[in-house]
């Protein structure tokens, strides 16, 4: 029996976009999620122990002279490089899946997800970077425009990928791109970035709770800083692994919509996907 293939290049409503999202995870979430680690094992790996190293470096805070507080300052600089790193490869290594069951009509080729992520790593950080200070820059004028500068780089990821850009011309693209289908695109956008925070916040509760406890606890012991030692403690490391990992799978929904928000609306434009039906069938 041949596998169901979903359809990427064509138009969707709300309803069927987070339908089909969830609906591509069913039937391609194994191979999906199995090849994502395939390509980012190490730089998630790297992000994890960095985090570790991060949490740890807390009880740094109350050391009498400013080489822990430099330390704690530097593993929060090592960790927020090796979270870049590892959110560039997450995100590369699921769009290139992406492409590669589009253009091979539903059949992945592991070798093209490793090659494209590698071929287009410093493209999409730069992208990254650039994304991040546009967003910064609106934050700072005002707390709206950031809502707008989000939403619209949002599919930033898919026009580089998909379309072959730049880092530079990818920040352009994305602001032609959405014009006409702002309010459409802001409205799922805010709405899978809400589902995906409740059902991240899931993985978070068990590490909330245990922190809750310790820090119960140690507000009853006599000496003061003993609370930072949670910070240290491998159960409490554990479950905020635990966390990570839950989140980083969660993100996928993210991703996978962005996607589908991105094709929707470039056939609505160009209607790539129809003209592609139509040349098929005269060959």
């Amino acid at each position: 029996m041949n596998k169901e293939y979903i359809e990427f290049k064509k138009e969707r409503d709300l309803g069927s976009i987070i339908t089909d999202a969830f609906k591509f995870i069913r039937l391609e979430g194994k191979s999906f999620f199995l090849t994502i680690l395939k390509v980012a094992a190490i730089p998630i790996l790297i992000a994890v122990a960095a985090m570790i190293y991060y949490m740890m470096s807390m009880q740094s805070l109350m050391s009498e002279d400013t080489s822990g507080v430099i330390g704690m300052f530097s593993s929060a600089f090592i960790m927020m490089i090796a979270y870049l790193i590892a959110f560039v490869f997450i995100n590369l290594a699921g769009m290139h899946y992406i492409k590669s069951y589009i253009d091979n009509n539903g059949i992945v080729n592991s070798e093209d997800v490793i090659n494209g992520t590698k071929e287009r790593f410093w493209s999409f950080t730069g992208f990254g970077i650039l994304a991040g200070l546009i967003l910064f820059a609106s934050v700072m004028l005002c707390v709206f425009p950031m809502f707008y500068t989000w939403t619209v780089l949002s599919l930033g990821a898919s026009i580089l990928v998909f379309e072959n850009e730049s880092a530079t011309s990818t920040i352009g693209k994305c602001f032609s791109f959405i014009s006409g289908h702002f309010w459409e695109t802001f409205g799922i956008v805010i709405l899978v970035a809400i589902l995906v925070s409740v059902l991240g916040y899931i993985f978070q509760i068990p590490a909330v709770i245990y922190q809750f406890i310790q820090m119960g606890i140690g507000l009853n012991n006599e000496d003061p800083t003993a609370v930072f030692g949670l910070f240290s403690d491998p159960i409490y490391l554990f479950l905020n692994l635990i966390s990570i990992v839950g989140q980083f799978m969660f993100y996928s929904i993210t991703l996978i919509t962005n996607v589908f928000i991105y094709f929707d609306i470039n056939e609505q434009k160009n209607q790539t996907g129809t003209i592609e039906k139509i040349d098929s069938l005269g060959r």
